[in-house]
């Protein structure tokens, strides 16, 4: 069965910065869906400048998972758009966010929480020691114990997160410092998968490791069933079983 994806990035570094332009071409949404290019995802891709700021409703409900990318347009993302994406998602649309998402409108309504965490940006690059440590999980399918990111930001714990619901990946630093760097999440329906490795001024998105894990993401937040029944208040003036007859009682 086709998975529908959606890529969605602000799409501003590239506009602004000539070296995230030469990295990144056809932009970072491009990258990284000729990464994941497959007979079984059918790929949009969209970025906050388009019509609608890349979600229209005609998009948007027909997408299976959705892909976030943002860093420096966070703010100008609209509450309505944000409103309609977590609809989408608590009535089970998957969604994946990745690296900088975390500080989103979206990520953190989703969370609850301020989604803080440390952070080092270095010309050169941390090195990054990315640590299979749930090897039996779908998103991990394929995957040696370890990889490695040769050039990352380095994003380091405390992260303000909800516990995660199950926890994939934990990243080393040559700096000492670790994260939790890949986590599942469930709210309503939707299946979240946040993916930390991935940086405008790095070539993460052309590492073709980085590829598989975002094409496992993909498949597993997926979800297997498509009613679209979602949980909503409702008047049960009636129980279930009638009332007791008193004079029996």
């Amino acid at each position: 069965m086709t998975i529908k994806v959606t890529i969605w990035n602000e799409g501003r570094h590239e506009q602004l910065h000539k070296e995230v332009q030469e990295i990144y071409p056809d932009r970072i949404d491009g990258a990284i869906a000729s990464g994941i290019a497959h007979p079984d995802f059918e790929i949009r891709r969209g970025t906050l400048d388009d019509p609608d700021q890349g979600l229209p409703d005609s998009v948007l409900d027909n997408t299976d998972v959705l892909l976030w990318w943002g860093h420096m347009a966070h703010e100008e993302v609209s509450d309505g758009l944000i409103d309609r994406v977590q609809q989408r998602v608590l009535k089970g649309m998957g969604l994946l966010v990745l690296h900088s998402g975390h500080h989103s409108k979206l990520f953190r309504r989703l969370m609850g929480t301020n989604a803080n965490l440390s952070w080092r940006e270095t010309p050169e690059g941390d090195l990054e020691r990315v640590w299979v440590v749930n090897p039996s999980h779908p998103i991990a399918e394929g995957l040696p114990p370890y990889f490695e990111v040769n050039a990352s930001e380095m994003y380091g714990e405390p992260f303000d997160i909800p516990q995660p619901d199950e926890l994939v990946f934990i990243s080393w630093y040559s700096g000492g410092e670790v994260f939790r760097s890949g986590c599942t999440f469930q709210r309503g329906r939707g299946r979240i998968f946040f993916f930390s490795p991935g940086h405008e001024t790095y070539p993460i998105y052309h590492d073709k490791t980085v590829h598989k894990v975002i094409s496992n993401g993909i498949r597993w937040a997926k979800q297997k069933h498509t009613d679209g029944r979602i949980l909503e208040n409702w008047h049960r003036a009636e129980p279930l079983h009638g009332r007791p007859d008193k004079a029996k009682a």
